[in-house]
């Protein structure tokens, strides 16, 4: 036994000269608030909550407030995430008459007052306000609480459970796990595909009940975009044409496009470096009438934006999955 305030040198891990953390043996701690207020946004902003009804329509319209501490810390390749955070996000309804007109538009917030670690495996509670009175606007905050609030907290899971896997550090960790001697390494040919150093290439395949021209004409057509996005959108049908989508958020041009069969353009997210550009190619592949597959290739998709966020690939992907093919079967039926 070692004499009191010499240390055993068997239980110390000594630091490395070359400062490197071996294995993550010393606790490593990564603060994950702004990332988690890149992430609820890109999860929470602009999502219909209710549009099955006529005479009904909700919406989310943007994450007001991320507070509070959220953080993943690291010993020896364990990931402990901690985090007590309050989130507001905005809303907006509409009710109609059988006609269509509307009746009464309104404003509201939703309020999650505590989402916590030691809760991980309850859903917080969630408070909806209304600005407004009267039976109609009694009637939108009910349907708000009952249609969109399972919606919200499903999106907070998500992200409960992307903390658990160690949040903006994920893909580092995923890199850092060794393969078995002699087997190939798990993510290899995602690392093939990569373009250059701090790049990566996202590859999607999805299947909709739909014919191809459709699918194709859908994703070239600015007032489809508006629809199912549910944001402004100017879409250019010409090869050398621009294109802008998400409000802006999107920018880029058509390199190629083939009727039915191939969409080829230089997608950037403003939110990335200044100069960057990504490709995307998307092959429309017509099974048998009324099936559509669609490959997604997108490549030098940036591992960091311009915010030091390490969540672009992780986020583009979700986008591609949640915001523009999911909702593209669900707004026009291609996914029953």
């Amino acid at each position: 036994m070692a004499r009191y305030g010499e240390g055993d040198k068997r239980w110390i891990v000594e630091e490395r000269p070359d400062g490197t953390n071996v294995h993550n043996w010393h606790w490593a701690e990564t603060d994950c608030l702004e990332w988690s207020r890149s992430f609820f946004n890109n999860l929470l902003s602009n999502l219909v909550l209710l549009d099955s009804e006529a005479d009904l329509f909700i919406k989310t319209k943007k994450v007001d407030r991320v507070a509070g501490e959220a953080y993943v810390n690291i010993r020896k390749g364990k990931i402990i995430p901690g985090y007590e955070i309050s989130l507001t996000l905005s809303w907006e309804g509409e009710a109609k008459d059988s006609d269509g007109k509307s009746l009464l538009k309104v404003n509201g917030t939703v309020e999650i007052p505590y989402i916590s670690d030691e809760n991980a495996d309850e859903d917080p509670e969630l408070k909806v306000t209304v600005k407004g009175e009267g039976p109609i606007a009694k009637r939108l905050k009910e349907a708000m609480i009952s249609k969109g609030k399972p919606l919200i907290l499903e999106k907070v899971k998500i992200w409960v459970q992307s903390m658990a896997k160690g949040g903006p550090v994920q893909d580092s960790l995923e890199k850092k796990k060794v393969a078995p001697r002699n087997a190939p390494a798990k993510n290899e040919i995602a690392v093939e595909k990569e373009s250059k150093k701090g790049f990566k290439t996202i590859n999607l395949t999805e299947r909709l009940n739909c014919r191809a021209s459709d699918l194709y004409e859908i994703l070239m057509d600015e007032n489809r975009w508006k629809g199912f996005t549910q944001s402004n959108a100017r879409i250019s049908k010409e090869v050398g044409g621009e294109f802008s989508i998400f409000d802006g958020s999107v920018k880029g041009t058509n390199v190629e496009l083939q009727e039915g069969k191939l969409i080829v353009q230089q997608w950037r997210f403003e939110s990335w470096p200044d100069g960057l550009q990504s490709l995307v190619r998307l092959v429309f592949e017509e099974t048998e009438p009324g099936v559509t597959i669609i490959k997604l290739t997108h490549t030098d998709v940036p591992t960091q934006d311009r915010y030091g966020n390490a969540t672009v690939v992780e986020n583009t992907e979700r986008g591609w999955r949640e915001l523009i093919f999911q909702r593209i079967k669900t707004v026009f039926g291609f996914g029953m």
